[in-house]
C-alpha cells in the first residue's frame, strides 16, 4: 500500500526533468497524476511511463503565468479525478537560463523569470485553493534552490525568484493554515537534470564542499516530495527543506 494512495496530485512542469521524477515518484506511492506544463516534447511518453506503474494520469498544456490557464488546470483536475489532494509547483524557468552579470539582465528577462517563477506559483495555488478547502486539506509543495542560500555568481534574477518563493511558502502558510492545508519549499542543491545540462557542464561540478560528496539526482529530491505530500507531515507547514547534500545548512 503506497502512502499516496488515492490522492490527486498536480505537477506543474511535469513533462520532463524533476517534474516527470515527481510524477514518478508520487505515481510510485499510488497518486493519481496530471502532469500540466507547456512543453510538449517528451510529455506522452513521461505519461506513458507514470500509467505504467498502475495509477491514472493524464496531461494538460497550459501557461502557469496565465490566471484562466491555472483555473482551467484545477477544473480539470476535479472533472477527471473528483479531487485535488497535492500540488507540486515545479514549473520554473531554468532550463537553457543564460548566465550573465546582473546589470547585464535585460528588464525583459527579468520580468519573465519573475513571472513564470513567482506569479506562476501564486496563480496555481490560487487556482487549487477552493477545492483543497472545500475537501478540508491540502498539501502544496513548492520549488526553491540552494541558491537562496548560497547565491550565485551570474543568476540574479532566478536567485531573486528563489527567494520570494521562501516567503511566499511562509507568507501562504500563515493564510492557509486554518483551512488545514499544508504549503512548504523544497530547495535543492545543484542537481544533474535536462535543465541543469543546458547551464553548466554538470560533469566538472565541484562537489567538494558538499559533505556527501557527489552531485544530486532527479530522484533524490522526490523523497522529500512524498514525505511532504503524505500525512506523515500534516504538522510541518512554511518550512524549507534544502535537499543538497548538506552543501548549505541552516
Amino acid at each position: 500500500m503506497g502512502k499516496l494512495d488515492g490522492r490527486v496530485a498536480i505537477v506543474t512542469g511535469g513533462g520532463r526533468g524533476l517534474g516527470k521524477a515527481f510524477c514518478m515518484g508520487l505515481a510510485a506511492e499510488g497518486a493519481r497524476i496530471l502532469a500540466a506544463t507547456n512543453e510538449p516534447v517528451g510529455l506522452d511518453q513521461a505519461i506513458e511511463e507514470v500509467r505504467q506503474l498502475g495509477t491514472e494520469a493524464e496531461s494538460l498544456l497550459v501557461d502557469v503565468t496565465s490566471d484562466e490557464d491555472m483555473k482551467k488546470m484545477a477544473r480539470y483536475a476535479v472533472d477527471r479525478f473528483g479531487r485535488i489532494d497535492i500540488l507540486v509547483n515545479n514549473a520554473a524557468l531554468y532550463y537553457g537560463l543564460r548566465r550573465k552579470p546582473f546589470h547585464e539582465i535585460t528588464s525583459d528577462e527579468w520580468d519573465v523569470v519573475m513571472a513564470v517563477n513567482v506569479k506562476g506559483l501564486w496563480l496555481s495555488t490560487k487556482a487549487v485553493y477552493p477545492y483543497m478547502k472545500e475537501a478540508g486539506k491540502g498539501k502544496v509543495i513548492n520549488l526553491a534552490s540552494e541558491v537562496f542560500f548560497t547565491g550565485s555568481h551570474g543568476f540574479a534574477h532566478y536567485v531573486a525568484t528563489k527567494g520570494a518563493v521562501v516567503g511566499l511558502t511562509r507568507a501562504l502558510a500563515i493564510e492557509l493554515g486554518p483551512d488545514n492545508i499544508c504549503i512548504n519549499a523544497i530547495a535543492p542543491g545543484f542537481t544533474d537534470t535536462e535543465g541543469s545540462r543546458t547551464i553548466a557542464d554538470v560533469a566538472r561540478y565541484d562537489t567538494s564542499k558538499t559533505p556527501l560528496s557527489r552531485l544530486g539526482t532527479a530522484e533524490d529530491i522526490v523523497g522529500a516530495a512524498i514525505f511532504l505530500s503524505s500525512d506523515a507531515a500534516d504538522f510541518i507547514t512554511g518550512q524549507t527543506l534544502l535537499v543538497d547534500g548538506g552543501r548549505a545548512m541552516h
